[in-house]
C-alpha cells in the first residue's frame, strides 16, 4: 500500500473511532437525568453529561496539613467519602469516580504522608493511625460534610472506622473494599510486620523495608490474584514513584509499626457496628494477599444484613473491576439510601 492510501485509510479509522467515541458518550448523556435539562436549556446533552464526570483537584488546609483531594459530580448529591489505602493515594480512584458521579458527590482524600498531600515531616508531626483519623475528622468538617457514605480500602479502613465510631451519626453506609476490621481477616503473610509489633528495635524495622521495594508494590501488591494482563500499569508505578520521595519509608515504617494500634481498636469497631447497624457492602478481591475472605464474611457478625460479594482478583480491585464495583454500589446505595 502506497503512502498516499495508507493516510487515506487511518483517516477514514480515526474518523470512525471518533464517531464511536461521540455516540457512546452521546448514549451515556441520553440516559441521563441531565439529558432533560440540558434538551429544555438548549445545552449539548454531550456537554452537559461530560461535565457531570469532570473531576475537580483541590486542597484544603487542616491544621498544619495541606489535604489534596478530588472531587467530582453535582455539589448537591449524596457524598461518598473515599478512604484509600498503602500505598497508594486518591489516584486509586480514578477509574471508579466517573462512573458514579452522575448521581454522587465522590470525594477522595489523600491521606497524610501519601499522594499529593502535603504534611510536616517526621518529628513535627506524629505518622499514627489516630493522627491520620483526626486529620481525616478534620478534613470533613472543612468541607461541611454531615452526611455521607464511607468507602475504605486497607489503611482507609482503620482510618474511617475511627471516625466513623467517633461519628456514628455522619455514616449513612459503609462500602469496604478489602478494608479490614476482623482478625479473621489477615493472611499468613504478616510475620515480619508482627515480629515489629511485638519487639521494634531497629533490626526489626529495617527488616520490613522490603515491604516498601518497587519489586513488593508491583508484584505482591498489585499483581498477586491478578490476571497481569488487566491490570494497568499506572498505579503501581506511581506509587512506587511516591515511594522513592526523601523521608517516605520511614513514614511508612513508622505507620507499619503503629498499625498493631488498629488491632487493639477491633473490638471499639465492632461495638460501633453491632449497636448503630450502618448498611455495609463489603466487595472483595478474593486472591488478596494481605486480607482474606474471611475477613469480609466476619462483618456478618456484627451486622447480620451485611451484603458480601467477592470478585476475581487481588487486593487493588479498582484498577481490574471498577465497572463491577460500581455496580454493586449503585444497586446497595439506591435500596439503602434514603433519596
Amino acid at each position: 500500500m502506497n503512502h498516499e492510501n495508507t493516510l487515506q485509510t487511518d483517516l477514514i479509522n480515526t474518523g470512525r473511532r471518533h464517531v464511536l467515541q461521540t455516540s457512546i458518550l452521546g448514549a451515556i448523556a441520553m440516559s441521563t437525568p441531565a439529558f432533560t435539562g440540558a434538551a429544555e436549556s438548549g445545552a449539548s446533552p454531550i456537554i452537559n453529561a461530560a461535565q457531570q464526570y469532570k473531576a475537580r483537584y483541590l486542597t484544603r488546609q487542616v491544621g498544619d496539613v495541606e489535604v489534596f483531594y478530588r472531587e467530582a459530580g453535582p455539589k448537591d448529591a449524596p457524598v461518598i467519602l473515599l478512604l484509600h489505602g498503602f500505598p497508594t493515594s486518591s489516584h486509586m480512584f480514578r477509574q471508579l469516580m466517573p462512573l458514579l458521579s452522575q448521581d454522587y458527590r465522590l470525594i477522595a482524600p489523600d491521606l497524610p504522608g501519601f499522594g499529593q498531600t502535603k504534611s510536616p515531616p517526621r518529628g513535627q508531626f506524629n505518622y499514627t493511625f489516630d493522627n491520620l483519623a483526626k486529620v481525616t475528622e478534620g478534613f470533613i468538617d472543612a468541607l461541611g460534610l454531615t452526611r455521607f457514605v464511607m468507602y475504605i480500602f486497607d489503611y482507609g479502613a482503620p482510618t474511617g472506622l475511627r471516625v466513623a465510631a467517633a461519628h456514628p451519626e455522619k455514616i449513612a453506609a459503609i462500602i469496604t473494599q478489602n478494608g479490614n476490621a476482623y482478625v479473621e481477616g489477615l493472611s499468613d503473610q504478616w510475620g515480619d510486620w508482627q515480629t515489629y509489633w511485638r519487639e521494634p528495635p531497629p533490626a526489626h524495622r529495617e527488616k520490613c523495608r522490603s515491604s516498601l521495594s518497587p519489586d513488593t508494590i508491583k508484584h505482591w501488591q498489585y499483581l498477586t490474584g491478578t490476571d497481569p494482563t488487566l491490570m494497568p500499569p499506572d498505579g503501581y508505578t506511581l506509587d512506587i514513584a511516591y515511594m522513592a520521595r526523601p523521608g517516605a519509608e520511614d513514614i511508612q515504617l513508622d505507620l507499619i509499626l503503629d498499625y498493631r494500634t488498629n488491632l487493639e481498636r477491633y473490638p471499639a469497631f465492632h461495638d460501633y457496628f453491632r449497636k448503630h447497624q450502618p448498611p455495609l457492602l463489603a466487595v472483595w478481591g478474593k486472591h488478596d494477599p494481605a486480607f482474606i475472605p474471611a475477613g469480609a464474611e466476619a462483618y456478618r457478625k456484627d451486622i447480620p444484613d451485611a451484603e458480601v460479594h467477592f470478585l476475581d482478583t487481588g487486593h487493588f480491585v479498582l484498577e481490574t473491576h471498577s465497572p463491577e464495583v460500581a455496580s454493586y454500589m449503585r444497586e446497595f446505595l439506591a435500596r439503602k439510601l434514603k433519596r
